[in-house]
């Protein structure tokens, strides 16, 4: 990654879950090597703090992956500040650890919280692919022709299911 680094001066990245784990090691990484930041993450989630402390290349936006109006005055945020969004890292996801049926407990995993997990995981990273693309195609063509990248991830228990993680497998 380290020279990879090297070709982010410069670029514009929105990071969701950027206050904490893999989300925050990211943006701490890109503006390391030049790049400016926009923190998206749970308006709780400390990102104001995280951002300060990364200086004025960083600047947290409150949002809920799920909410269209949140990820849209994110992306508005980051347009203001740093005139255009080049990247964007989804990281932001969440876990609940139940078993899919408890047998001890004689009690099956609530459908509301399997339904939580994939609103985040799946339709938040979906919502903030499909405005980021809007935002990106204004974008003037590098030599390459690209506009930007998107750059989704997920958890190792995409390929390796846990017990308690049955919204993962």
């Amino acid at each position: 990654m380290a020279a990879a680094c090297r070709n982010v001066k410069g670029l514009v990245a929105v990071i969701t879950g950027g206050a904490s784990g893999l989300g925050l090691a990211t943006a701490e990484r890109l503006v390391r090597h030049g790049a400016t930041a926009v923190l998206l993450d749970l308006p709780d989630s400390g990102g104001e703090t995280q951002a300060k402390k990364l200086g004025k290349s960083c600047v947290f936006a409150p949002t809920d992956v799920t909410s269209e109006n949140d990820v849209q005055s994110a992306l508005t945020l980051a347009k203001e500040r740093f005139g255009r969004v080049d990247v964007a890292v989804n990281c932001a996801g969440i876990a609940v650890a139940i078993k899919t049926y408890n047998v001890k407990k004689n009690q099956a995993h609530t459908l509301e919280d399997f339904q939580r997990v994939l609103n985040v995981n799946l339709m938040g990273t979906f919502n903030v692919i499909r405005l980021v693309a809007g935002e990106m195609s204004q974008n003037e063509p590098d030599q390459g022709g690209q506009r930007g990248v998107i750059i989704n991830t997920a958890s190792v228990a995409a390929f390796e299911g846990q017990v308690c993680l049955a919204p993962h497998c």
